[in-house]
């Protein structure tokens, strides 16, 4: 399905937000999940189900300086 990712439309096999951040290689990382406008809290990625055209912005932290 069609997601808008950070501004960018991609096109992923995915059902949840925690699908989304399994696919994209950002599990078990610090990430930062918006969903329409919503900020998510780690609870809820399993169980929020994702949608065509659904905008998500992720923000995951790097080390470094």
């Amino acid at each position: 399905m069609e997601l808008v990712i950070n501004g960018i439309k991609r096109e992923l096999a995915a059902e949840t937000v925690a699908d989304v951040l399994r696919l994209l290689g950002l599990s078990g990382r610090p990430v930062m999940v918006e969903a329409d406008g919503q900020v998510l809290k780690i609870e809820q990625w399993e169980t929020t189900p994702v949608v065509p055209g659904m905008k998500l912005e992720l923000v995951h932290f790097v080390a470094g300086g």
